[in-house]
C-alpha cells in the first residue's frame, strides 16, 4: 500500500499525516515541522471583506487575492461554503492557468455560483442571492515551498483566505459605535498597560480591531505593529470588546486610538487615552450629581465587564509564566477560562 506522500491526490481530496505517526517523529523532525507550521500560519490568501449584506434577489461577489502564491503546477483555487453548525462544503474550483471551472462536488446550489478569473485573484459570484446562501465563504489553494523541510505533504500545503460572511436579510447595515478606555486592572502589570476598545450597536456584528499610536508632540498616527503587545477579544450580544496590552515604557511618548473595521466603514474611537491612564471602570462610571443615574442595564454591563476583564488579564499573566511551572499553571488557566464563560 502506498504512503500518503506517494499517493496521487485529486482536487479537493483531504490527506493529512496521521497524528499517531507524527508522535514518533524524531525531535529534529518535530522542530522542523513546528517551523513549517509557523510559516504556513503566516501566509494566507486575501479576503478583504469581513461581511457582505444583501437582500433577496441582489447579486454578490466574494474576492480572493494573492493567488500568485499558489503553486503554478497545480493552479487550482477552491471555494468553500461554511454554514453555522455545519461542516465546510466545497462548491467549485477554477484552474487559474486555463480558466476552466469544475463544480462536480454535489453542492445542492452549484448552479447559483460562477467564478471570474483575474491575474492575481478570482471572484466567486452569485447572481441572485437567496436566504439559503447565508454562510461564510472561503478560498483555498495549494502552495509549494522548497525552503520547508517537512510539511503535511512534502513541501506542498494549503493556504486559505480569512473568509467573508454573507447575510441575506432586509436589515440595514449599521456602523459600530466605538469607544476606548483605560482598562480596569492591577496597575503596571510587568511594566505593561492595557487599553479597552468597545464596538457596539452594529450590524452585521462582525468587526476587526486595529490600534494606532501618535507621538504626544505631534506627527502622523502610525498603526501599532501586530507583534507589539497582546490583544484579547470578547464577544457578547450587541458588542465586541478588544483588550490591548501595550508597553508601559512608551507612556511618555505615545497616545493611542482604536480603529474598527466594519462593512459600513472603518470607525475611529471617539476619544484617545494616554497610557498609563487613571484607573477607570468599564465604561467609566458617572457621578449621579453631574449626570442622570445609570440604568440597570448599564450597571449590569459594568459588572460583567469588570469580572471578565480581570479574568482575561489574569489569564495573560498565567500564559507568560508557563515556563516556570507548566502543570500548576495549566490548572489555573482552566479555572480562569471557566470563570470567563460562566
Amino acid at each position: 500500500m502506498k504512503t500518503a506522500s506517494e499517493r496521487h491526490f485529486s482536487p479537493g481530496s483531504p490527506e493529512e499525516t496521521p497524528l499517531h505517526k507524527m508522535l514518533f517523529l524524531p525531535a529534529a523532525a518535530l522542530c522542523c515541522l513546528c517551523s513549517a507550521l509557523v510559516t504556513m500560519a503566516a501566509e494566507q490568501l486575501i479576503q478583504d471583506e469581513l461581511t457582505l449584506t444583501r437582500r433577496v434577489g441582489e447579486s454578490v461577489s466574494f474576492s480572493c487575492g494573492g493567488t500568485e502564491q499558489c503553486w503554478s503546477s497545480y493552479p487550482y483555487v477552491f471555494w468553500y461554503e461554511k454554514k453555522e453548525n455545519e461542516t465546510f462544503r466545497v462548491i467549485l474550483y477554477i484552474d487559474k492557468s486555463s480558466g476552466s471551472v469544475y463544480s462536480g462536488y454535489g453542492h445542492p446550489q452549484k448552479d447559483d455560483f460562477s467564478v471570474v478569473n483575474k491575474q492575481n485573484s478570482c471572484e466567486l459570484k452569485i447572481k441572485k442571492v437567496k436566504p439559503d446562501h447565508s454562510a461564510t465563504y472561503y478560498c483555498k489553494c495549494y502552495k509549494l515551498d522548497t525552503h520547508i523541510c517537512l510539511t503535511v505533504r512534502g513541501n506542498l500545503y494549503f493556504i486559505f483566505g480569512s473568509g467573508t460572511k454573507l447575510s441575506v436579510t432586509d436589515e440595514q447595515v449599521v456602523k459600530p459605535v466605538v469607544s476606548v478606555y483605560p482598562a480596569a486592572s492591577r496597575a503596571h502589570l510587568e511594566g505593561n498597560s492595557s487599553l479597552l476598545c468597545v464596538a457596539s450597536a452594529m450590524f452585521p456584528p462582525l468587526v476587526q480591531f486595529s490600534w494606532k499610536r501618535q507621538k504626544k508632540n505631534g506627527g502622523e498616527a502610525e498603526e501599532l505593529p501586530p507583534a507589539e503587545g497582546e490583544q484579547l477579544e470578547l464577544r457578547e450580544s450587541g458588542r465586541t470588546i478588544a483588550i490591548r496590552m501595550v508597553d508601559g515604557s512608551d507612556s511618555d511618548t505615545y497616545k493611542y486610538s482604536c480603529w474598527v473595521k466594519h462593512e459600513g466603514g472603518t470607525v475611529e474611537a471617539q476619544t484617545q487615552q494616554e497610557v498609563p491612564a487613571p484607573a477607570a471602570s468599564c465604561p467609566p462610571e458617572r457621578e449621579p450629581a453631574d449626570l442622570p443615574a445609570l440604568q440597570p442595564a448599564d450597571l449590569s454591563f459594568q459588572s460583567q465587564c469588570r469580572v471578565k476583564l480581570l479574568c482575561l488579564l489574569y489569564t495573560v499573566l498565567i500564559v507568560k509564566s508557563l515556563s516556570e511551572n507548566v502543570e500548576q499553571h495549566q490548572i489555573k488557566i482552566f479555572v480562569s477560562f471557566t470563570h470567563i464563560f460562566k
